[in-house]
């Protein structure tokens, strides 16, 4: 039961911070929550494995986002939104793959 709460808490910080109405200060507390969950879901190929589809799913909504960007003309309020919309998402793409990477980590260093 407690990897279900905890991956659903993971769903949910994740989906806070594709936003982009967060302020620094609560963006920053949910990013600590989302690595927290994280550590405290154990590491095992299991784990390894939803990190994984997570940060490919992060992959794709970079990819939507800067299209999404990239359409819009220099200078326009739009594109200054989708710039900070950006960032956030290279942010939270670049935790989820630092997760991926740390996971796999600690199962090669115990082995399979």
């Amino acid at each position: 039961m407690h990897r279900y709460i905890a991956r659903a808490n993971v769903d949910h910080y994740i989906a806070l911070l594709n936003g982009d109405d967060l302020t620094p200060d609560r963006r920053s507390a949910i990013t600590k929550m989302l690595i927290s969950e994280e550590d405290g879901l154990g590491h095992d190929l299991e784990q390894l494995e939803f990190f994984e589809h997570r940060a490919a799913a992060g992959r794709k909504r970079l990819e939507d986002v800067t299209h999404l960007r990239d359409g819009f003309a220099f200078g326009t309020p739009e594109r200054g939104r989708a710039e900070e919309l950006l960032v956030n998402i290279e942010n939270l793409q670049t935790l989820l793959e630092d997760a991926c990477h740390r996971l796999r980590r600690k199962i090669n260093a115990r082995g399979l």
